[in-house]
């Protein structure tokens, strides 16, 4: 158990420390890591957890490394996992945040981010394909997944799309069994569910300047309540922080979101950023712990059921549905990132070299996210793009 427990440090601080790119990207890297490389869980496995996973509160590619946690190491390994991946990004962030305090604008690494976007579509793409590959079982689940793909990209909610996307996909697959008698009725996947509609948070009673309770209620009540990828996070801190409370200005909060992105790790980092800003080291550290707790509830909860959803034919075929228009959501992600990046000769060479790197040779995804910052940094040096 302490030997395993090691592993999961070992690979959670990497993940922590070199997951640029948002959750889709990240998700890619976890899924190199515990089903290519270590084995930890199959890409059925996997698939399962990523799909269950979208349909609960919180940062998802956190409590995916919550749940790769607890199955290689258990309950230990679940608050392992999640502990050693958020806190590298909350220290970079709080780090930014000083720097921030300090001088009044945060350093200007935009090269490295516009070499290490590229490298990350490479990484998004690469597992898009080995995950494919296990999750499209048929016809029907390629259907799905694309519907979900258009529906998103014409902005349809994520949420609602991976909803209505496992119901129907799990009455169609499962349609010929509803034509012949059955010997015993199996287990719907809905009562094996965290069920809920995307919530918005409430904002506290709106003051001067917040106390720390009425800052870790504030931050808490976000990460209970927040559905999809942490991108929905800016929404909630510009109607709560800005508009409601009056907490942050504007441009505050646009250089908080900044650090966020800027740094690896969830974007949820952006919490310490923020609670530095109000409140010092103590707001960073309320804030960090608040925004994330809801995740370790969630997680610790979920562990246990997701091994039960293959057990019934119909819960089996709502997680294949799931998975399908999770892939398709991921594809969304990639299409988009890739309009907003490969603007330039450089950026696309990165995208070509580190998608021959991961696919024909299988390089780990922290070293081609490492090599696109630095063929970014130096592109910019020489003026190129």
């Amino acid at each position: 158990r302490r030997q395993r427990l090691a592993q999961v440090l070992r690979l959670f601080v990497k993940l922590g420390v070199t997951g640029f790119g948002g959750p889709a990207a990240t998700v890619a890297m976890m899924e190199d890591e515990v089903v290519n490389r270590r084995r930890w869980l199959t890409r059925t496995q996997f698939l399962d957890v990523v799909g269950v996973t979208n349909l609960i509160p919180g940062p998802n590619a956190t409590e995916i490394a919550m749940h790769v946690g607890l199955v290689r190491a258990g309950w230990l390994g679940l608050i392992t996992a999640g502990v050693s991946f958020i806190v590298p990004a909350a220290a970079i962030t709080l780090g930014l945040a000083w720097l921030y305090a300090r001088y009044g604008a945060l350093p200007a690494i935009a090269p490295l981010l516009a070499g290490i976007k590229p490298a990350v579509l490479a990484v998004i793409a690469t597992a898009l394909w080995r995950l494919g590959k296990t999750g499209i079982k048929n016809g029907k689940l390629a259907v799905m997944g694309l519907v979900v793909l258009a529906a998103s990209l014409w902005g349809v909610n994520e949420i609602l799309a991976l909803f209505a996307g496992g119901v129907l996909g799990m009455v169609w697959l499962q349609a010929d069994s509803l034509r012949r008698p059955r010997s015993r009725p199996g287990a719907g996947a809905m009562g094996l569910l965290v069920p809920g509609l995307p919530l918005v948070a409430r904002p506290l009673v709106g003051v001067a300047a917040p106390t720390v309770l009425q800052l870790g209620l504030f931050f808490l009540k976000i990460g209970a309540v927040m559905y999809g990828s942490g991108y929905v996070l800016i929404a909630f801190l510009q109607g709560g922080l800005v508009d409601d409370l009056g907490w942050l200005t504007q441009q505050q909060l646009l250089d908080a979101i900044a650090a966020g992105q800027f740094t690896p790790g969830p974007l949820l980092s952006t919490a310490t950023f923020i609670g530095y800003l109000l409140l010092g080291l103590p707001g960073a550290g309320v804030a960090t712990v608040a925004v994330f707790l809801p995740s370790f509830v969630f997680s610790a909860i979920l562990g246990p059921i997701v091994p039960r959803f293959r057990r019934s034919p119909w819960a089996a075929a709502f997680l294949d549905a799931v998975n399908a228009c999770s892939l398709g959501l991921m594809a969304a992600v990639a299409l988009e990132l890739g309009a907003s990046t490969l603007r330039s000769w450089p950026a696309v060479l990165i995208l070509v070299l580190s998608a021959i790197a991961g696919l024909r040779w299988k390089l780990n995804s922290a070293w081609l996210v490492l090599g696109g910052a630095a063929i970014g940094g130096i592109a910019a040096l020489l003026g190129w793009g």
